[in-house]
């Protein structure tokens, strides 16, 4: 990409009102997030088809699909933030240097982390909750995500660097190219070869890679401001180090939101394969409400870095304001809707009473409480993108498992499977009140200069 095409993206990240920048970036984010989590929500509904113990392996192998996650946020939000600050500073070629170190850093993270799991495959699935009869269904599952775990992690990364280089709707074609074919895949494999819940894990893994070499052709075709090059993989401890304490937050999120539902489903095995299949379910319905509103953070992500890095604090408060409003009114009212029609939601899933007798109530509780993640979340995209390392993590790891965790164990003890239910719905409204405290901390450090360049 040549010089005068890098000013222009410069000129438009920092002079576009930041009202039109935000949502014009948030759309393909937040379509994409929607067509991953109907792909998930898809998935499980397939295998619901197959039984209680089935849709408890999607449960169990979702936490595992967490710890992928977190390592391919780890270094895709550490590179894309740090890179986005640069190209707002005009330093191009230390982003392309960021950029390709997070990559081969993901890729290489996904090797080991495969090559370990299949030595330790039925002591992996115990270890993330399942029972004695969901852990050949995890087991059949989880094998194919292993095989596509370097892809899965990558992939992360080279969707995180285009939408903080302002250009998420590249991203936004590999992601959904894959979820729509998975979804094929899933009836192909599941039904009509008759694979089961092993048709579902082979689906996952060729669509996730088919994902990679979409995004990586974007990079390939030299349609980005950041290069990736085997040449520019920095093997300085200062970058490395610099890349995982800004992806930090994210490791943290995703990360204990892993442990999270192990420990979830540790609880839930109390109750029988119908408790995990219902708090399965209902995560992943909680999870498709709430994507809208991270895909809306997502694209304000990258206006944050870039304004950060070029000076524009006006445009940084202005666009977390706007963000905030935007993504508490639209999650209000989809959390309002699903609360009316909890029951139905559950029903699609798995059609067992129990299920949705207990789904049904964690669900209502869980959109009753959610409307106070919007401001925490925001916050802690503000304070990642923005450089903030340690309030970032700090802020994010009370938001994913330092509240939940201890909170499902001691309600659990108290109060059974309803304290089960109650214990997101509780950890949600307590990192609210935290946020507040770190909000307030940045703003007062941030300096007013160029506050009214809107």
């Amino acid at each position: 990409m040549d010089k005068q095409i890098s000013d222009q993206q410069y000129i438009r990240m920092t002079q576009t009102p930041v009202h039109s920048l935000v949502i014009r970036l948030c759309i393909p984010t937040v379509i994409s997030m929607l067509v991953t989590n109907i792909y998930n929500m898809v998935d499980t509904a397939f295998v619901g088809k197959l039984g209680n113990s089935a849709s408890g392996a999607v449960g169990v192998v979702f936490g595992f699909m967490a710890i992928l996650q977190a390592v391919g946020f780890l270094f895709g939000q550490g590179a894309g933030s740090i890179a986005s600050r640069q190209l707002g500073q005009k330093e191009r070629e230390a982003a392309g240097v960021t950029a390709s170190t997070g990559f081969f850093l993901a890729f290489g993270s996904g090797i080991l982390i495969a090559v370990a799991s299949f030595f330790f495959l039925r002591p992996l699935v115990m270890l993330l909750g399942s029972t004695e009869t969901i852990a050949p269904y995890a087991e059949e599952y989880i094998c194919y995500i292993l095989l596509a775990a370097p892809f899965m992690t990558s992939s992360l990364v080279l969707n995180n660097l285009l939408r903080y280089e302002g250009k998420a709707a590249l991203g936004m074609i590999g992601l959904m190219a894959g979820s729509v074919l998975n979804i094929f895949g899933d009836a192909f494999f599941m039904f009509h070869m008759g694979m089961g819940v092993a048709g579902a894990g082979l689906s996952t893994a060729l669509s996730q890679t088919v994902s990679f070499f979409i995004l990586l052709s974007v990079f390939l075709m030299k349609k980005t401001q950041c290069s990736l090059s085997v040449r520019r993989f920095s093997c300085s401890g200062r970058n490395i180090l610099d890349i995982i304490a800004t992806g930090m937050p994210s490791l943290l999120r995703q990360g204990l939101a892993s442990l999270s539902t192990v420990v979830l489903n540790g609880q839930a095995g109390v109750y029988g394969d119908a408790a995990i299949a219902a708090m399965s379910v209902v995560s992943r319905i909680v999870m498709f409400v709430f994507s809208v509103v991270v895909g809306i953070g997502q694209g304000f992500q990258p206006v944050s870095a870039f304004n950060y890095g070029a000076k524009k604090y006006g445009r940084v408060r202005e666009g977390y304001r706007f963000t905030f409003l935007l993504g508490q009114g639209v999650l209000t009212v989809l959390a309002t809707l699903v609360l009316i029609f909890s029951g139905s939601c559950i029903q699609i899933f798995r059609d067992d009473p129990d299920v949705i007798e207990i789904g049904t109530r964690a669900l209502r509780l869980q959109c009753l409480a959610i409307c106070f993640l919007p401001f925490s979340m925001v916050t802690e995209m503000l304070l990642q993108s923005t450089g903030q390392k340690l309030s970032a993590s700090l802020l994010s790891a009370m938001r994913s498992g330092l509240f939940l965790i201890p909170a499902l164990l001691i309600l659990a003890r108290l109060r059974g499977l309803a304290g089960i239910q109650e214990a997101q719905p509780l950890a949600y409204v307590v990192s609210f009140v935290i946020a507040i405290f770190f909000a307030r901390w940045f703003f007062r450090r941030l300096p007013k200069e160029n506050e009214g360049d809107l």
